[in-house]
C-alpha cells in the first residue's frame, strides 16, 4: 500500500500524508459481520475515566474478525480486501465452500480470488492457518495463539510478523517483532505471512483534528500543569520536575520503570526479553 501526499493549500496540509488504499478492493462491509460499538470515552461502569485521552470521534461499526480460524479442511475463497477503522491492518472477507463468510486479518500478498485453508493439513502458504508444530523453522507468521483454542493474540498489527526460530518438545520458540524470544505451545495456531498495510507507520496525520476524528483527545504535559494536578507541575516559569525521576500523574515512576511482576507465571516461557536480557 502506498502513501499519498496532499497539496500545501493550508498549513496543516503541508506535511499531511495518508494511505492511497491501493490494496482495498471492497468498499462496503459485510452486514452480517458487523456489530455496534458504543463509545465509552475511556470510562468504566462507574463513569470514572480509567483510560485518559479518549472520547469523541466518528461513529464506527466493529468488524467481527475470526482470530480462531477453527473451520478446518474447508477451502475458503478471498472475496475482497477491506479497510477496518478499528485496527491498523486491513481485513479480508473470505467465503468457505459451505457458504460461511468471515473476516480475517489480510496478510501481505493476499489477493482476491486466492484460496486459503485452516488446519494441520493445510499447505504452508500465505494466509493459511496451521499449528506451529506443522510450520517449518524460519517461516514468518502472525496472529499467534498463546493458549490453544483461544484465538490469535500476538502479532496482529500492520506490517508485523514473528519468526519461528526452533521447535523442541511441546514448545516452539518465536522471535517477536519487539525482539523478545518466547516459547509458545506447539499446538497453538499461527497464520503464515506478514500482516499487510506495512506503510501504516509512515502516515503523518498533519493536524490534531484528524486524531480527534479517531477518538483520541489531546495529551497535556505534566510540567505545564498545577502541582495539584501532576507531580511535575508548579514552579515559577519553566521549572524542573523536582524529583529524582519522571512520574505518572499518580506519583508512580515512569519512563523505564519495570512494571512486570517478578513471579509472573509466563516468565519461564520468555527466553530473552526485548532489551536483550534473559529473564531471571
Amino acid at each position: 500500500m502506498g502513501i499519498k501526499k496532499y497539496g500545501p493549500y493550508t498549513p496543516s496540509r503541508r506535511h499531511m500524508t495518508g494511505s492511497d488504499f491501493s490494496e482495498i478492493t471492497k468498499k462496503k462491509p459485510e452486514k452480517s459481520l458487523l456489530a455496534s460499538k458504543n463509545s465509552k470515552a475511556g470510562r468504566n461502569n462507574q463513569g470514572k475515566i480509567t483510560v485518559r485521552h479518549k472520547g469523541g470521534g466518528g461513529r464506527v461499526k466493529y468488524r467481527i474478525v475470526d482470530f480462531r480460524r477453527f473451520k478446518d479442511d474447508v477451502p475458503a475463497k478471498v472475496i475482497g480486501i477491506e479497510y477496518d477503522p478499528n485496527r491498523t491492518a486491513n481485513i479480508a472477507l473470505i467465503e468457505y465452500e459451505d457458504g460461511t463468510k468471515s473476516y480475517i486479518l489480510a496478510p501481505e500478498g493476499l489477493k482476491d480470488g486466492m484460496t486459503i485453508m485452516n488446519g494441520p493439513n493445510a499447505e504452508v502458504r500465505i494466509g493459511n492457518c496451521l499449528p506451529l508444530s506443522e510450520i517449518p523453522i524460519g517461516e514468518s507468521v502472525h496472529n499467534i495463539e498463546l493458549y490453544p483454542g483461544k484465538g490469535g493474540q500476538m502479532v496482529r498489527s500492520a506490517g508485523n510478523s514473528a519468526q519461528l526460530m526452533a521447535k523442541e518438545g511441546k514448545y516452539a520458540t518465536l522471535r517477536l517483532p519487539s525482539g523478545e524470544m518466547r516459547m509458545v505451545p506447539a499446538v497453538c495456531r499461527a497464520t503464515i505471512g506478514t500482516v499487510g498495510n506495512g506503510d501504516h507507520n509512515l502516515i503523518n496525520y498533519g493536524k490534531a483534528g484528524r486524531r480527534r476524528h479517531m477518538g483520541i483527545r489531546p495529551t497535556v504535559r505534566g510540567s505545564v500543569m498545577n502541582p495539584n494536578d501532576h507531580p511535575h507541575g508548579g514552579g515559577e516559569g519553566r521549572a524542573p520536575i523536582g524529583r529524582p525521576g519522571p512520574c505518572t500523574p499518580w506519583g508512580k515512576p515512569a519512563l523505564g520503570y519495570k512494571t512486570r511482576k517478578k513471579k509472573k507465571q509466563s516468565n519461564k516461557l520468555i527466553v530473552r526479553r526485548r532489551d536483550g536480557r534473559a529473564i531471571k
